[in-house]
């Protein structure tokens, strides 16, 4: 499967198939968001929310592919992120994009 943030494959005549998705929602774990507060209060990264949404940017990006893959897909083209909260300590991450097969 390619997966590309652009409209178009070079070489490749495209086919749409149709909009895919996938998203999850992630919640703070109590332990990690006492000692991420912690580090707050002297600054810098925040490590271990940026693990938890490195994964689940990966979680949404399987979920999308495994869709597009359903529909008989061989790339997915002009691929989006979003996130959002959805409630105090929890957020969404969804990846979208197109399914195209080739022709």
């Amino acid at each position: 499967m390619i997966l590309v943030n652009t409209d178009y494959i070079s070489g490749k005549n495209l086919e749409m198939l149709g909009l895919v998705k996938g998203s999850t929602i992630q919640s703070k774990n109590v332990g990690r968001d006492i000692t991420q507060s912690f580090k707050t209060l002297v600054g810098g990264e925040l490590k271990a929310y940026n693990e938890m949404m490195n994964d689940a940017r990966a979680l949404a990006t399987k979920r999308m592919v495994e869709q597009a893959e359903s529909m008989g897909a061989d790339a997915i083209v002009n691929i989006r992120y979003a996130s959002a909260s959805v409630m105090q300590g929890a957020a969404e991450v969804m990846a979208y994009g197109t399914a195209v097969k080739f022709v």
